[in-house]
């Protein structure tokens, strides 16, 4: 078999083996438990008419209602919503956020500027029906208290402040939200005081999965997981899926943050200050039967400073790359890209994102066509080495009668004929990496590629895009004309790739096989990265067709049949 097929169908299989790989099938739904996430939404005329009366740059802190608490996480006790509960509204530009004295806990956080998909009737809500966003409790020695069980004083407060305090059986536990302006970011402070002096500390309890607001609702839940990172290490997830399968996961501190995060929106609790998420971290959950839904719930401990200080920074909003990257701490590696091959793909990933940012700001193009012109750019920008492998593969085209009669002369003598074909190579201004150069215009897209899938995974910038015919393109192109277009591509490329070429039924097959199997493949992929990959087939094609005019004008020789 000729080495340049035998790479080709190499290249092929590592397509088919490797995909699944740094793409794989994604996990059962988890369930989420409880009632239709819509029923927490706020409504989204009361959001804009508190909007209306707080000011542009302060918060609004609505007047506490006496309603019943809406609940608890899903191992609370019912004496949490026993008691009368009052709950106070607080509006900022960005964000209505929802607390309940009960716990001081923050119980609904509703989004301003994103709209639920595919209706855009209401504003995304990140908390889910009875299902508080931050809950809390006390570590008091040996003994825990479930803070949701406790009644909170709401204290005087400035319009940018929402302060609560109680006396417990622990000791006193006082809170403050303070709400920055035009932006998703609260700062919590309080403090700890033991009633006999003993070290006590806070335990933070994070909701099992944030409310979907997703056109495509199961994939939104495939994409559930926990997000922690380390101070001097990488930022680690786990989805929910992972949890329920193994029970619990426990994972030692200290944090820098730690999250719950769907494919686009993100609950981030942030070390400040001199107290510490000192951890472990637990994650736990139950298996799904046809009862009970399958959920999965996160613990962390924070460690005050010497004085029972704590202080620590809540981000409730969307996973905006640019917004993350202002917050710090390595927020935009909430969505660890690439699997195994993180090491390769996440890089790449950064550096496609803040290329087609840039595009889409310099241009004001929409984003379907920010991507075509990305496609075309790559190709001219690979041009150049293109161009040289190929011509490489056509002179190794060329040599190869040569070659072929080499290996019949001295087949008996290997030594002699590796000594001749350095020789051969050497005349025509070739070496032995020059059988190889010609794959390389296959293998250096690929990262990109990988990269492509990652970036429209859970970029929330291009969620709810349309483009032509499609209204996100962000999924699946519903009617596949996308994933067809882009076969149909792959094969005019491959033949004007075959013409004027020594006949190669291996590579005639090839040519027609791998279309196929990539329309297939690309089925379920992003539409995004369809319209990707087929702009760079048709980009592709003049440069391919200019090189088979060039064979045609020097077609290599026949092979030189042997003599018996």
């Amino acid at each position: 078999m000729d080495k340049r097929l035998l790479i080709a169908v190499l290249l092929a299989v590592a397509v088919v083996l490797i995909t699944p790989k740094l793409f794989p099938p994604a996990p059962g739904p988890v369930p989420a438990p409880g009632a239709d996430s819509t029923a927490s939404s706020v409504n989204a005329k009361t959001a804009d008419s508190m909007k209306a009366r707080a000011p542009a740059s302060t918060p609004a802190v609505a007047p506490a209602a006496a309603t019943p608490a809406p609940g608890g996480a899903p191992n609370a006790t019912p004496a949490a919503a026993a008691a009368p509960a009052e709950t106070a509204s607080v509006a900022t530009p960005t964000v209505t956020w929802r607390f309940t004295s009960a716990g001081a806990s923050l119980i609904g956080a509703s989004l301003a500027d994103y709209m639920v998909l595919p209706k855009h009737d209401r504003h995304v809500e990140l908390a889910r029906a009875g299902v508080p966003l931050l809950a809390y409790r006390v570590l008091h020695g040996a003994d825990t208290l479930d803070l949701r069980k406790v009644a909170f004083r709401a204290a005087p407060s400035s319009p940018r402040t929402l302060s609560y305090s109680a006396t417990t059986t622990a000791g006193t536990v006082t809170l403050q939200y303070a709400f920055v302006a035009d932006s998703y970011l609260v700062h919590v402070r309080g403090t700890l005081r033991g009633t006999d002096g003993a070290a006590i500390r806070l335990a933070v309890v994070m909701p099992d999965g944030l409310a979907s607001s997703e056109a495509d609702t199961l994939d939104d839940q495939r994409n559930l997981a926990y997000v922690w990172k380390p101070p001097t290490d990488e930022a680690e997830s786990v989805p929910f899926a992972t949890i329920v399968k193994k029970e619990w996961i426990r994972q030692e501190g200290p944090f820098e943050w730690v999250a719950s995060k769907s494919k686009y929106f993100l609950l981030a609790v942030i070390t400040t200050g001199k107290s510490s998420f000192s951890g472990p971290a637990l994650f736990s959950g139950s298996a799904t039967n046809a009862k009970v839904p399958a959920t999965a719930s996160g613990e962390m401990v924070l460690t005050p400073d010497g004085e029972g200080a704590f202080s620590f920074d809540v981000y409730a909003g969307p996973q905006q790359w640019r917004r993350l990257i202002a917050l710090g701490h390595g927020l935009q590696d909430a969505n660890p890209y690439g699997s195994f091959a993180r090491g390769l793909i996440q890089p790449i990933s950064r550096w496609v994102m803040a290329v087609l940012l840039w595009m889409h700001d310099t241009f004001r193009l929409n984003y379907g066509w920010v991507l075509v012109i990305f496609g075309i750019g790559v190709r001219l920008i690979l041009w150049p080495l293109n161009q040289s492998a190929m011509r490489s593969s056509l002179r190794m085209q060329r040599v190869q009668p040569e070659l072929q009669a080499l290996q019949a002369k001295y087949k008996g003598n290997p030594e002699k004929m590796h000594a001749e074909y350095m020789k051969l190579l050497e005349q025509h201004g070739m070496t032995p990496f020059s059988q190889f150069s010609g794959c390389l215009p296959m293998l250096i897209p690929m990262p990109v590629l990988f990269a492509l899938f990652f970036v429209f995974r859970n970029t929330i910038e291009f969620r709810g895009v349309p483009f032509l015919w499609m209204a996100d393109i962000s999924l699946k192109d519903p009617y596949f004309i996308l994933p067809v277009l882009m076969g149909l591509s792959m094969f005019a490329l491959s033949w004007v790739g075959l013409r004027n070429a020594p006949p190669n039924p291996q590579a005639k097959m090839m040519g027609y096989m791998m279309p196929g199997l990539m329309v297939v493949l690309f089925m379920g992929f992003p539409a995004g990265l369809n319209l990707y990959y087929a702009v760079q087939n048709v980009a592709a094609l003049p440069q391919q067709w200019l090189i088979a005019r060039e064979r045609a004008k020097n077609p290599a020789p026949a092979v030189p049949v042997p003599r018996t």
